[in-house]
């Protein structure tokens, strides 16, 4: 049995990065897989919610001259008898239960890079011997250089979170340089912020080493970083989804733990306090 409309289409849009509204432009064309190769580039547009010139610029960023080009490709590609109509689902999921199922592939192959310890394990020691640890992470990776920051600031003494650019940032990392700091935690996410590359050279001239959190081990920030260590990212909604780098936040937090001799005495310390005061709802 041949691939079906949408499986063409998935095919034809693997290895592209698409902005989250040319991705918008993709979902619409999966799920109007058969009569697609039969609309205008309006027709597009208004059954996406998008503007006419986001089709074109879509179809540039396939590799096509403009979308005639790429609507030709999709009638020469067409099964015999196409008809009009809505695709189903491939596999009998919908568009949310594929991302869903997507990101759950995507912690699989984690689970099996973690087969091989030493890398976070590496990661760890560094992190744990830097007096203050650095935390990086921009725009769509703010959220998982956060969320790492505060779970360890209860077993780390000094936690510096950089989750904003500007010309402070480089001011932040000297201070930090200045006061001991021998590493930096990065997270870096697609799209990466040109920031984050400059941020990440700077850091190791300045000393430091850069341990990264990247969806790939091609990624821009690869040839900035010390030690990267990789964990996918999902791409079937029309956002990014990191469920991978944020379950290895998690496992790096776990593997610093380990080397501060006393991470639990911190945690012991933080529960009796809170207690105290009446923090948590219990």
């Amino acid at each position: 049995m041949g691939e079906s409309p949408a499986g063409r289409l998935q095919a034809l849009f693997e290895g592209h990065r698409l902005t989250p509204t040319q991705r918008r432009i993709a979902h619409c064309m999966v799920r109007r897989a058969a009569d697609v190769p039969f609309l205008s580039s309006v027709e597009l547009a208004e059954l996406a919610g998008v503007s006419q010139p986001s089709v074109t610029r879509f179809a540039v960023a396939l590799g096509f001259d403009g979308y005639p080009a790429l609507r030709r490709h999709l009638r020469e590609v067409a099964p015999p008898g196409t008809a009009a109509g809505p695709e189903p689902e491939e596999s009998g999921h919908n568009a949310y239960q594929q991302a869903v199922l997507a990101e759950i592939a995507n912690l699989r192959h984690l689970a099996g890079l973690l087969a091989d310890p030493a890398p976070v394990e590496r990661a760890g020691r560094l992190l744990a011997g830097s007096r203050p640890l650095l935390v990086l992470g921009l725009r769509a990776a703010s959220s998982q250089a956060r969320g790492f920051a505060y779970f360890a600031a209860k077993v780390h003494p000094d936690v510096r979170l950089l989750d904003e650019g500007g010309s402070m940032l480089t001011d932040r990392i000297d201070a930090a340089v200045r006061a001991g700091a021998t590493a930096l935690l990065c997270f870096a996410l697609p799209r990466h912020p040109r920031e984050v590359v400059e941020a990440l050279e700077y850091a190791r001239t300045a000393g430091l080493t850069v341990v990264t959190v990247a969806e790939s081990a091609f990624a821009p920030v690869a040839a900035r970083s010390d030690l990267l260590i990789p964990a996918a990212v999902g791409t079937g909604l029309a956002f990014d989804t990191a469920c991978a780098p944020m379950m290895l936040g998690r496992v790096l937090l776990e593997a610093m733990a380990d080397e501060l001799p006393d991470a639990q005495a911190r945690l012991e310390q933080f529960d009796a306090k809170a207690a105290e005061r009446g923090l948590f709802v219990e």
